[in-house]
């Protein structure tokens, strides 16, 4: 289950990581996001479920939900509860293998993704990208409305993706997310605390307009 409010969430990339990626994990789930997606797609199986074991420790010593992303069999080796997969992932996963896991989350870019999500079990969604990101060159982002519209046709919490910034949080808030998630801040901060801090003062002071 993840944390409710305010959900920051931490997306890895091992790879931006100017020092150890194990360290910063570790300093990451000591600051208390509301959830750590270990996404790191360019590891094989095995390769993956090794790194995991050793990022699930450290995020249940901090009593932080950690969420595996791909692999299912190696989540359900893990003990891992949580477990988010690309939408084709979850298309082709039987029913009763998704219900042994109690957090199911895909990613959405279209309403019709999000509602099909949704009828397939998933338990949050990511819309995005709603930004500009480097993640994605050339592609511009789908905006808020597009947040927005996801959120208005899901009862799931909704977690945006994509560029977000803590100058954009507020209105990631108005659009109806539960939260935001974070990837090359969170690898590359010197002090995730403080940088967590910031960003769920940004979100939690969000105001209608």
């Amino acid at each position: 289950m993840l944390h409710t409010a305010p959900s920051i969430l931490c997306v890895t990339d091992r790879t931006l990581c100017p020092e150890h990626f194990l360290s910063q994990i570790s300093r990451i789930a000591a600051a208390g996001p509301a959830g750590v997606i270990l996404r790191e797609k360019d590891l094989c199986e095995s390769a993956y479920r090794s790194l995991a074991a050793q990022v699930l420790s450290l995020c249940r010593q901090h009593q932080v939900p950690c969420i595996l992303h791909t692999f299912p069999s190696a989540a359900r080796a893990l003990g891992a509860t949580a477990l988010h997969l690309p939408l084709p992932l979850l298309r082709a996963m039987p029913k009763e293998e998704r219900a042994a896991f109690s957090s199911l989350g895909t990613s959405c870019h279209s309403i019709a993704e999000a509602l099909e999500a949704q009828a397939l079990g998933a338990t949050y969604l990511l819309a995005g990208h709603i930004f500009d990101t480097s993640c994605k060159p050339g592609l511009p982002g789908r905006g808020l409305d597009f947040l927005a519209q996801v959120c208005a046709a899901v009862p799931l919490p909704v977690y945006a993706i994509g560029g977000i910034t803590a100058e954009t949080l507020p209105g990631v808030r108005r659009a109806g997310a539960r939260g935001a998630c974070f990837r090359s801040g969170f690898m590359t901060c010197p002090d995730p605390a403080s940088y967590l801090h910031t960003l769920e003062r940004s979100f939690s002071h969000a105001i209608s307009p």
